[in-house]
C-alpha cells in the first residue's frame, strides 16, 4: 500500500521541477534592443566606411562595393581644409553657456514650481511645457525681424543687432531647451522630502539658502543626465546658427560642415569624414558622462 508520505511526495514532484516563477526568458527584449541598435548604428558605420575610400575610387567601383583601397586622407582634408579647431571652439562659445544658462534658469523654475504651493504654479508649469510643442520654424521669421531690430552699438555687434552674433543662438536655444529642462526638474524635486526644506525654514534658512544648499546637492544627479541631454542637442543644432549667423567664420562645426561641398560637385567621402569628425565630441562627452546620465535617469524614475 501506498503511505501518506509517497503520496505527497509524488504530488509535489512536478512542483519542485518547474521553474521558478520569477525567471522568465527575455530574449524577446533583446532581440529588439539588438536589431534597434543595429538600425541606429547603421547610418554611423556607412559614414565611416566612406569616408575611409578615396572619391576615385567611389567613383570607379560604387558606393556598395569593396573595391579600391581604404585610407584616413579624406579625415585629413576635412580636417584641415574644413577648419576643425576654430569651428569647434564656436562651437564651445555657443554650447557652454546655453547649457548653464539653461540648467540654472530650469533649476530656479522647477524649485519654485514644485516647493511651493501658489496660485499659479501649475499655470506656468504648463506654459513651460507647451512652449515645447511650437515647432521652430513657426517662430523663425518674427524671431528673426526682431533680432534684426534690436539696435546694438557697433562696438559690441558689427551687425548694429543681435544678428550675427552668438548671443542671438544662445537666447533661442535656452528658450526652447529650458520648458524641457523645468519639467524634468520639477518632477523630480516633487519627490523630494518637504521635511528637509520645513526643517532648513524653521533653522532661518531662506528661500535661496534651501534652493542653494538643499535643492541643488540632491538633484545632482538629474542635472547631470539633463546636461549630457542639453551638450549633445545643442551641439547638434544646425536650424539656428544658420540663420542667425551670416559670417562663416563665427559658424558651429555642425553648420559649417556644408563648407565642405564644392560649387559644382560634392564630394560625398570627404563630407562623410567631416561629419563623422563633428561626431566625435558629442560620443566623448556620452562616454565620460555615461554613469552620471544613466544614474539620472534611473534615480528620477524611481522617486515616489
Amino acid at each position: 500500500m501506498t503511505t501518506l508520505n509517497e503520496l505527497a511526495l509524488t504530488d509535489t514532484a512536478p512542483a519542485l521541477q518547474r521553474k521558478p516563477a520569477g525567471k522568465k526568458s527575455h530574449w524577446g527584449t533583446y532581440l529588439f534592443l539588438t536589431v534597434m541598435a543595429i538600425v541606429w548604428l547603421i547610418p554611423l558605420g556607412w559614414s565611416v566606411f566612406i569616408s575611409l575610400r578615396p572619391f576615385a575610387d567611389t567613383n570607379k567601383y560604387g558606393y556598395f562595393s569593396l573595391g579600391g583601397h581604404f585610407n584616413l586622407d579624406n579625415f585629413v582634408t576635412a580636417f584641415v581644409q574644413g577648419q576643425t579647431l576654430t569651428y569647434l571652439w564656436n562651437s564651445v562659445i555657443i554650447t557652454v553657456p546655453t547649457v548653464l544658462l539653461t540648467l540654472f534658469l530650469a533649476s530656479m523654475m522647477a524649485f519654485a514650481v514644485s516647493r511651493f504651493s501658489w496660485k499659479f504654479n501649475i499655470t506656468l508649469l504648463i506654459m513651460f511645457t507647451a512652449g515645447n510643442l511650437l515647432p521652430p520654424q513657426v517662430l523663425a521669421a518674427p524671431l528673426f525681424e526682431m533680432f534684426k531690430n534690436f539696435v546694438l552699438p557697433y562696438s559690441i555687434s558689427d551687425s548694429g543687432s543681435l544678428l550675427n552674433t552668438y548671443t542671438a543662438v544662445i537666447i533661442v536655444d535656452t528658450a526652447f531647451q529650458i520648458g524641457f529642462c523645468t519639467f524634468v526638474l520639477s518632477n523630480y524635486m516633487k519627490a523630494l522630502p518637504h521635511d528637509l526644506t520645513e526643517a532648513a525654514f524653521v533653522d532661518g534658512a531662506g528661500v535661496w539658502r534651501q534652493y542653494i544648499s538643499i535643492i541643488l546637492p540632491l538633484t545632482r544627479p538629474a542635472l547631470a543626465a539633463l546636461g549630457t541631454l542639453e551638450v549633445i542637442w545643442i551641439y547638434n543644432d544646425f536650424f539656428w546658427p544658420l540663420l542667425f549667423i551670416q559670417s562663416g567664420d563665427r559658424l558651429p562645426i555642425t553648420t559649417a560642415i556644408k563648407n565642405l561641398q564644392g560649387q559644382f560637385l560634392t564630394d560625398y567621402n570627404l563630407v562623410a569624414a567631416g561629419a563623422v569628425i563633428t561626431v566625435i565630441p558629442t560620443l566623448v562627452i556620452y562616454l565620460v558622462l555615461q554613469r552620471q546620465f544613466v544614474a539620472g535617469l534611473t534615480l528620477g524614475a524611481s522617486k515616489g
